[in-house]
């Protein structure tokens, strides 16, 4: 009788490069579904589920995304204190023009990404900026035109 393995990465096999995202006009929900799965590693043949294998995620310019439709305005963000009837509410537009709208990024992200230790861990990965600077410019990052990929993930004034 043959068998066969299907071959499953091993944390020491993983290879993680640093990917550079610049946000600036694109749609929020396009743009967290190419970031979820960068994270994720879903990209690479080599995928498995268990192992973190997906690269280090750096996305400038957060306070420039868009929202199509209404959804600036109707989408709420929740929040609670902590206290009894402390839930908080935030439209999307004034998070962005708020004090940290990458926020918003992380969020949409977050929700793509597993809930429990390995989502976790594949969250740290990514790093949010609100202006065009970043400290990771020793890592050489490799530039992801996502405007690119598709003329729907950029909002066209």
């Amino acid at each position: 009788m043959l068998t066969r393995s299907t071959a499953s990465a091993r944390p020491a096999d993983v290879t993680k490069k640093w990917i550079l995202i610049d946000a600036d006009g694109l749609v929020v929900g396009r743009l967290a579904t190419i970031v979820a799965n960068r994270l994720r590693g879903k990209h690479k043949a080599q995928f498995s589920p268990h192992v973190d294998c997906g690269d280090n995620v750096i996305v400038i310019n957060a306070e420039k995304v868009r929202f199509t439709g209404r959804k600036a305005t109707q989408k709420l963000y929740y929040r609670h204190t902590g206290f009894p009837g402390g839930i908080k509410e935030v439209r999307a537009d004034k998070l962005l023009e708020g004090r940290f709208p990458e926020r918003v990024i992380e969020k949409a992200v977050e929700r793509m990404i597993p809930r429990g230790p390995l989502g976790r861990q594949q969250m740290r990965n990514l790093r949010v900026f609100k202006g065009p600077e970043h400290p990771h410019a020793a890592q050489n990052p490799e530039i992801l035109d996502v405007a690119a990929m598709n003329r729907k993930n950029k909002v066209s004034a």
